[in-house]
Order: C-alpha cells, then sequence, then structure tokens
C-alpha cells in the first residue's frame, strides 16, 4: 500500500505545482515567495525515489538517488524561510523595506543548511531499508522524532502565520500548520511510513493557496 501512496503524492504534488504555476494572477516572475515551488519539485522527486525503490532494486543506482533525496533536503526545505518572509513583504511596509529582517532571515537558512548537511549528511552511512513493502536507502544512524532542522522551519511558519492571522484575518496557514505539529508530537501508530506523509502534503497545498490570495489581493 505505501508504494500506491507514494505514487500518489508524487502526483499529487506536480499537479499542486501546475496548478500554482498556471494560477499566478500575473506573468510567473521568481520572488521570495517561489521558493515553495522549489520544495515541491524536491517532495516530487522524494516521493518518485521512495515510490520506485522495488523496482529498481538495491544497488548503487537507488543508493546514489537516495543520497541525493537527503543532498536536496537539506538545500532546498530551509528556503521555506525565505517563502515566510515574501509572505510578510506583501502585508507590511515595514517588512518590504527592512534589511534587518531580509539580514536575519537570510542567516537563518544559510544557518540551517549547513547544520543540516553536518548533522544529516556529512559522515553518515546509508544502508537498504524495507518498510511496508518499500525499498529506501537510510542513514544507519536514525533520531526519534521530527529533525531539527524541520522543527525550526516549521516554528518560523508557525509565527508568520501567526502574524499573518493577526494582520489579516488568515487563519488557514496556521490551521495546517497546529494539524503538522500534533500529528508530530503525539505518537500515533499507523501501520505505515506514508500516511503522515499526507499531512505533509495538506501543509504544502496550504502553503501555495496562502501565497495565491496574498499575491491576488496585492495585485
Amino acid at each position: 500500500m505505501d508504494t500506491f501512496l507514494y505514487i500518489f503524492y508524487a502526483i499529487a504534488y506536480a499537479v499542486i505545482l501546475i496548478w500554482s504555476l498556471r494560477a499566478t494572477p500575473t506573468q510567473f516572475r521568481w520572488s521570495m515567495r517561489s521558493f515553495v515551488h522549489l520544495v515541491i519539485i524536491g517532495l516530487i522527486f522524494d516521493n518518485a525515489v521512495i515510490a520506485s525503490g522495488k523496482v529498481i532494486g538495491e544497488g548503487e543506482l537507488l543508493a546514489f538517488l537516495n543520497e541525493m533525496r537527503y543532498w536536496l533536503h537539506a538545500f532546498i526545505t530551509p528556503t521555506l524561510v525565505f517563502y515566510a518572509l515574501g509572505l510578510l513583504r506583501l502585508t507590511n511596509e515595514k517588512w518590504r523595506k527592512s534589511r534587518l529582517a531580509l539580514g536575519s532571515f537570510l542567516l537563518i537558512t544559510a544557518g540551517l543548511i549547513v547544520y543540516e548537511i553536518q548533522t544529516g549528511i556529512l559522515n553518515k552511512t546509508l544502508e537498504p531499508v524495507w518498510e511496508y513493502g518499500v525499498l529506501r536507502y537510510n542513514t544507519v544512524e536514525s533520531s526519534s522524532g521530527p529533525p531539527i532542522m524541520i522543527l525550526l522551519v516549521m516554528a518560523v511558519l508557525l509565527v508568520t502565520s501567526i502574524i499573518l492571522w493577526k494582520l489579516t484575518k488568515w487563519p488557514w496557514m496556521f490551521g495546517a500548520l497546529c494539524i503538522i505539529l500534533v500529528f508530530n508530537v503525539i505518537p500515533f501508530d499507523f501501520a505505515s511510513s506514508a500516511v503522515t506523509n499526507g499531512f505533509e502534503l495538506l501543509l504544502m497545498l496550504l502553503l501555495v493557496v496562502t501565497k495565491r490570495h496574498y499575491e491576488k489581493i496585492s495585485s
């Protein structure tokens, strides 16, 4: 079942990406908010590699593709911090002109990337793991709970969602983040390693919807 779920996630992310790009109210131009598209592309690759693991089989190719998953995750996921700043810049003149905010968000993003590379990739060994009918390569050293980098990115998004709710009465991003946090804190016992990824899909959908909402009202 997990294989089909990962295939579904990859397709769903592709649909969200296409819909987001086509739904842009004006001609597409790269901005800080566009980093959410980059994250979605990374998630398409991530889920496609996991879904195809059983077909590819153990070996150098699958090991390389899974290693690429880790590198893309380390470089791309922290850029959601830029996405957060891009949203805030649409809502308030102070955010658009603040060099302190830009510098702070740049430092946070760079720090998260460096931290994730050092703790999650370097000096780590990948080994094949079968789980619920899915074959992937995971690091030998595994930790319980979500990685610190993910928690910090979520914290930035959560604070941003609260500010957006206060300034513009838009609660949906905050609500999606609360759902994700609940399912990360409470140890639900699903007979699957893919089910909880559905909440990540919900979050990315809401981030895209939020991006579109603020771009429409500011255009």
